[in-house]
């Protein structure tokens, strides 16, 4: 069966194929300005405009971003989570600044409902464990403004690994993955997070291939070889000897269980449907645009 090749990676190979391109061929700085522009191909920049913005690499894109936006001709307002700074942020909120952007801090009590668009920028793709304290606050101030909610590479507070969120994460109405789609955006809780998801390729060499997404075509023949179908739910009360490790690592479950029984599953998260056979691992979700 012929499979078009959109990847899907594991966070691990996103690092590490992340940082073989900066060594071998692209400035990080200028990898993060792709990544920003992608970013902004995927808005319509008007009204009032928040792009909140961590202490890593995700809080970079946003500077770049507000950088963007600011010289297309709206003047957005940055919201600072923390005062740390990756030397690529650094680099591009002191363009900000010298530019006129507003930027100033948030904490637990700022309120999100004044601006029409919110730009997550807060947790990157390597978050994982549980979000607490002022920035769990924040999230959840960011999911009762009622404002148009865009998530860079991943929601804040989702495991871009495993998908899961505790106790809560950010709820998109658009997610702009960033150079390939992660495991963790299809996977758990992730489909009731993210509202619609989309990749902007930057230039990142994959150093190695892993899995892949299929449309809605390509995922009918599988579910016709005499497929095992069922929720996830389902999956982890008949065939999970441990109900947690399947939510930590679904795809090891489900592919030990598919090797064993030499069947095909096809194990549907809602939104999402993770697909096993004895050899390949693939995705599907009703999403992507």
């Amino acid at each position: 069966m012929a499979i078009k090749t959109q990847n899907v990676i594991t966070v691990k190979n996103m690092r590490e194929s992340d940082s073989y391109t900066i060594n071998t061929s692209v400035p990080s700085r200028e990898l993060m300005y792709r990544a920003a522009m992608g970013v902004y191909k995927n808005m319509s920049p008007k009204g009032n405009i928040a792009v909140v913005c961590g202490g890593g690499n995700n809080g970079g894109d946003g500077y770049a971003l507000a950088e963007i936006i600011f010289d297309k001709g709206v003047v957005p307002t940055v919201l600072r989570f923390s005062d740390k700074l990756s030397d690529d942020g650094a680099y591009y909120l002191e363009r900000c600044l010298k530019k006129g952007v507003p930027v100033r801090f948030c904490d637990a009590d700022t309120d999100f409902s004044p601006y029409d668009t919110v730009v997550d920028c807060l947790l990157g793709t390597g978050f994982s464990g549980s979000v607490r304290g002022d920035m769990l606050s924040v999230i959840r101030n960011i999911n009762r403004s009622g404002a148009y909610v865009i998530s860079v590479d991943i929601n804040s507070g989702l495991s871009g690994a495993s998908g899961i969120a505790y106790p809560e994460a950010v709820r998109s109405d658009l997610t702009v993955s960033i150079g390939y789609f992660k495991t963790g955006m299809f996977l758990n809780d992730a489909p009731k997070y993210i509202g619609r998801l989309t990749n902007e390729d930057i230039g990142i060499k994959l150093l190695k291939k892993q899995y892949y997404l299929l449309t809605k075509d390509e995922l009918s023949p599988f579910t016709g070889y005499s497929s095992v179908q069922l929720s996830a739910k389902d999956f982890a009360r008949e065939y999970a000897t441990d109900e947690e490790e399947f939510r930590r690592s679904p795809l090891k479950v489900v592919s030990k269980e598919s090797r064993d029984s030499n069947r095909i599953f096809v194990v549907d998260y809602g939104s999402s449907r993770l697909i096993v056979d004895q050899t390949y691992i693939y995705f599907q979700s009703d999403k992507i645009i």
